[in-house]
């Protein structure tokens, strides 16, 4: 078992490490206590472990067990205001308007797909609206950059603190790569 000091050191790349550690040592000790140290596969149950909110819990959902769910970070939020699906603020509003205009075998992934797209191409100070590729369906086109080749300098395709790294978008994402590291 980590002394805290230690999980503290290993997980201080993270930001807020200190918050973060003492969460980390709260939710294993309620997933041992409460939930037999498997980690529960409902909504409720993960929401009430310390540290987990409905965004967390909506990512272990999809992705560990296989339950549709929306995860609406500040990402997401940004986007689907922009795009207009939602005017709404509370993250659990988003959730439900956007849940409401999509299938449920979709909500996963799209929550994937906006995050990834609002990582790297729509920024929320600076979009790249000139190489975005589905500018044409944007009814925020022209917050951001238009100009085609100002905006591909503002695409954001590199693994923060892993030089030489580069993310590659998912086969089906309509973009194109960031240019290789070094590249001029």
């Amino acid at each position: 078992m980590y002394k805290r000091q230690t999980l503290e050191q290993l997980i201080r790349p993270t930001g807020f490490f200190r918050a973060k550690a003492k969460s980390l040592i709260g939710l294993s000790a309620a997933l041992r206590d409460r939930f037999d140290g498997e980690v529960p596969g409902r909504i409720a149950d993960l929401v009430s472990l310390p540290g987990v909110g409905r965004k967390t819990a909506n990512v272990v959902l999809g992705n560990a067990f296989g339950v549709p769910g929306v995860t609406v970070d500040t990402h997401f939020g940004r986007l689907v205001r922009r795009w207009k699906w939602t005017d709404a603020e509370d993250a659990e509003k988003v959730e439900a308007d956007v849940c409401a205009l999509f299938p449920k075998s979709e909500w996963t992934m799209l929550s994937h797909r906006v995050i990834f797209h609002g990582r790297r191409v729509c920024h929320s100070r600076r979009p790249a609206c000139g190489a975005c590729p589905i500018a044409p369906l944007c009814p925020s086109y022209g917050e951001g950059e238009t100009d085609p080749e100002k905006a591909k300098k503002l695409l954001k395709y590199e693994l923060g603190g892993q030089p030489g790294q580069r993310l590659k978008p998912p086969p089906d994402y309509p973009g194109p790569p960031g240019r290789p590291l070094g590249a001029e």
